[in-house]
């Protein structure tokens, strides 16, 4: 059985921008090697925000991916359980909130792996979650 993985959106704007390629076909071995892979709305939004402004997609593109994202992916919703535990979690490792935030949201949703490039890479969070940044 393949693990359940979450992708934080900075590993995920990748896959919907040919900014760096190398980057787009790491994302795409990524998508085909896992069975569940699942985002939180956090993810979404901040998808969302750097697609329209620093990408300067349109908000139709940017509507037309969050569809394909919300058929593909299973949507993790940040709910006052998952807030919490991201408080906790900011104490205890002294990720940012938003950090914690997206960790929790994949402690929540019973994944082994975080892809992001933004923390420490091969950190274990809570000895079930490895934080793995896929470009190194």
């Amino acid at each position: 059985m393949k693990d359940r993985v979450f992708f934080d959106s900075n590993v995920l704007i990748y896959a919907y921008s040919s900014d760096d390629i190398a980057k787009e076909k790491c994302v795409d071995k990524l998508l085909n090697s896992h069975g569940i892979i699942i985002l939180s709305t956090q993810t979404i939004n901040e998808f969302i925000n750097v697609m329209t402004k620093k990408k300067k997609t349109s908000y139709q593109q940017v509507a037309a991916a969050i569809n394909e994202m919300f058929d593909i992916f299973l949507i993790e919703t940040i709910d006052i359980i998952v807030i919490q535990k991201a408080i906790d979690i900011a104490t205890k490792y002294r990720y940012s909130y938003f950090d914690s935030l997206m960790i929790a949201s994949a402690l929540n949703s019973n994944c082994s792996i975080l892809y992001t490039e933004d923390m420490h890479n091969t950190h274990v969070i809570e000895d079930n979650l490895q934080i793995i940044n896929p470009f190194i």
